[in-house]
């Protein structure tokens, strides 16, 4: 086993570690360890709300989801002779839940989460179709997933980091501040809002105190989007044995990692969509001087994603139009399309018992793939999702039989949104 060189303990939280992580991106925020080119090592992370959701049948934990204290990242880590212009290699060597503890009340001691945010509390995907707060817990049991909120589903889990990126420089965190803050000010009252300004409440910057914290706190970028440093990209692909080449922008890189994910969905459409946990990951880190004017990657990870991936050869596959439910002709507009997919697949799995709730819960925690298959075909963009049909325990193809009905267990806690 590598070394291990950011640990936590599960029965503490986030800032209550003999190493504080941070929730902002930020070039000052000072890096916690320090590594060297061609090193391996282990790094603990916590859950991405640090415990606030529970292993229970209420949604309540969802409705009230702090969204100021994510994400909770374990770093930074500087790389030795790193430089701006430089390319960050990082080798994903392993990644899985809370070692050796199989059981407890943190998400990724053999279970995990999936949630539907409120509408006025983050929102979502289809957060027009479903405002209120939903959850489903699932169980491990090695590499498999099953819910009581989600019965007659089982599917392997996809276990990847949801967020992984290097720090910003100055220059660039200015740019991101200076174009999310204008696109906010398009329509500054919109719920769920367009995007998130820096927010000192709650900020989280490691070893920093003092005026300096005040100062970042007041200037750091949420990590919530993804954006040219790599961050909360969401890339279910990005398992074990994937190599990832990231962007420098500061002396030392200053990787960052956390928001483990259990399994996901392709877009993890309800925001709070993979199955999220605590856990570990390995990595291995190295460095390819002027990489970045060499292979021009002047912004945005690229990557080489591993072989782990649950093999499924049989599918149910949706397709969706740019055309919105009340019939309203969009031009080209994919974001639109694959709404429609994931809602026609919604609807479907309803004809077998599930409620809505379900099945939406269920696309953004199994290994759905999304797809762009028409960006061309003027005016409607067509998106597909594709269903691994393995996972359910009962025929899930049309047949002349009609639909097998299932018994849909206790359901998903839901808690009302609150205007």
């Amino acid at each position: 086993m590598p070394e291990l060189l950011f640990p936590l303990d599960s029965s503490k939280k986030f800032t209550d570690q003999a190493i504080v992580g941070h929730n902002r991106w930020h070039p000052d925020i000072p890096a916690a360890v320090t590594v060297k080119p061609g090193d391996s090592f282990r790094v603990h992370c916590r859950e991405w709300f640090d415990g606030a959701i529970h292993n229970d049948d209420s949604a309540d934990d969802i409705l009230n989801a702090p969204l100021t204290t994510v994400h909770t990242l374990s770093g930074p880590f500087a790389v030795e002779g790193a430089k701006p212009g430089d390319l960050l290699i990082v080798d994903i060597l392993d990644v899985g839940p809370i070692p050796q503890e199989d059981s407890g009340p943190l998400a990724g001691q053999g279970w995990g989460y999936t949630g539907i945010f409120s509408r006025h509390n983050g929102g979502g995907f289809l957060t027009e179709q479903f405002p209120d707060a939903y959850k489903a817990v699932w169980d491990f049991s090695g590499q498999t997933a099953t819910s009581r909120h989600v019965p007659h589903v089982s599917f392997t889990g996809i276990v990847h980091p949801g967020l992984m990126g290097t720090a910003p420089s100055a220059a660039l965190l200015s740019k991101w501040n200076a174009r999310e803050g204008a696109l906010i000010a398009t329509d500054p009252g919109r719920v769920p809002p367009l995007a998130l300004p820096p927010e000192p409440q709650d900020a989280v910057l490691g070893s920093l105190s003092g005026a300096d914290f005040d100062r970042v706190a007041g200037e750091a970028a949420r990590t919530a989007p993804p954006r040219e440093n790599g961050g909360n990209q969401d890339i279910k692909n990005l398992t074990k044995g994937s190599r990832v080449f990231y962007p420098v922008f500061v002396d030392g890189a200053n990787l960052s990692v956390g928001d483990l994910h259990f399994s996901q969905g392709d877009g993890e459409i309800t925001f709070c969509g993979a199955i999220e946990m605590g856990g570990f990951i390995d990595l291995r880190v190295d460095i390819i001087k002027g990489g970045m004017d060499t292979y021009g990657v002047s912004e945005n990870a690229i990557f080489m994603p591993g072989n782990t991936d649950p093999q499924y050869s049989e599918w149910l596959a949706f397709s969706g139009t740019s055309v919105t439910l009340d019939g309203e002709q969009k031009y080209l507009d994919s974001h639109l399309s694959y709404q429609r997919a994931c809602l026609h697949a919604i609807d479907y799995l309803t004809k077998f018992g599930y409620s809505p709730e379900q099945a939406y819960l269920l696309l953004g925690a199994a290994p759905i793939e999304g797809r762009l298959s028409g960006v061309v075909d003027i005016p409607n963009s067509c998106s597909t999702v594709y269903l691994p049909t393995a996972m359910f325990d009962f025929p899930v193809a049309p047949s002349a039989s009609g639909p097998f009905q299932i018994d849909p267990g206790v359901g998903a806690p839901r808690s009302e949104n609150e205007a």
